[in-house]
């Protein structure tokens, strides 16, 4: 079977960046705001750059907020990077309350610490919790984050990986099929590739 990944296009997000990055292990993804095609595919990629509320605005005048939830129902994975990781939680303060898809519970928060904001740059990962996403990546491994807002996680067995950034930061989040990275894997080099191929191969 071949392997038909959707990344979903609503307007926000580099996403030939992520199409290059599964390319260059043989995955060749589909960019599409198609509900028929999402509804094919056999896995689902949230990417996304910028802000909260315009990217849920943005999901829900193309119905793709439903066709998400309703695919991931029926069981087809889901990988969400960045801003996609943070559309999966139930709500965000970012600008202003909004809703977001509710796939993993807990709410997204402005970072509130003594350092630089955004985080920009290479961090170490720690890994309580080993998820597919994470098969064959070591504790201490470097990814690559651009991000103002964190992920406040209500379920703790929901948390796979985190860095710290003055505070614990969840980086990879999981529930059933649902993943979530919070740095970017196309930039982080070999380890994030290798997250990439590892949701490949649950297709």
């Amino acid at each position: 079977m071949d392997k038909k990944i959707a990344i979903i296009d609503y307007g926000m997000g580099n996403l030939r960046s992520v199409q290059k990055a599964f390319e260059s292990i043989g995955i060749y993804p589909i960019i599409t705001s198609n509900i028929s095609e999402i509804e094919s595919s056999h896995g689902i990629v949230l990417p996304g750059v910028g802000a909260f509320p315009d990217a849920m605005t943005n999901l829900k005048k193309l119905n793709l907020d439903e066709a998400v939830k309703k695919e991931v129902q029926k069981g087809k994975p889901l990988i969400g990077i960045c801003l996609g990781m943070q559309l999966l939680f139930e709500e965000s303060e970012e600008i202003k309350p909004t809703y977001g898809l509710g796939l993993i519970k807990g709410r997204v928060k402005k970072f509130e610490v003594d350092l630089k904001i955004p985080q920009i740059g290479w961090n170490d990962l720690s890994i309580p919790r080993k998820c597919e996403v994470l098969n064959g990546i070591d504790e201490g491994e470097y990814v690559y984050f651009v991000h103002s807002y964190y992920a406040d996680l209500s379920d703790e067995t929901n948390l796979n990986a985190y860095c710290n950034y003055g505070i614990k930061v969840p980086a990879v989040v999981s529930k059933n099929n649902v993943f979530g990275l919070q740095f970017h894997p196309e930039k982080s080099g070999e380890v994030g590739i290798k997250m990439l191929k590892n949701f490949g191969e649950l297709i």
